[in-house]
């Protein structure tokens, strides 16, 4: 299930986050990164969608 935030990767190549679901499985909005710079805000369908980033935070060392 995607849900608004999430980091997508589009059959496009470029990578894009959530900003809202139209209808479930179906329609979204999303903030896609272009490939040759900038942002584009546009409406994708769930078949323009071919991955779902899982991201970990990773804690950088202390400084002493």
């Amino acid at each position: 299930m995607i849900k608004e935030g999430d980091k997508i990767k589009l059959s496009t190549g470029e990578i894009a986050l959530i900003s809202e679901i139209l209808e479930e499985n179906v329609a979204y909005i999303a903030e896609i990164f272009k490939n040759g710079g900038g942002v584009s805000i546009e409406q994708i369908s769930h078949q323009d969608i071919v991955s779902v980033f899982d991201e970990v935070e990773r804690p950088l060392a202390k400084a002493m």
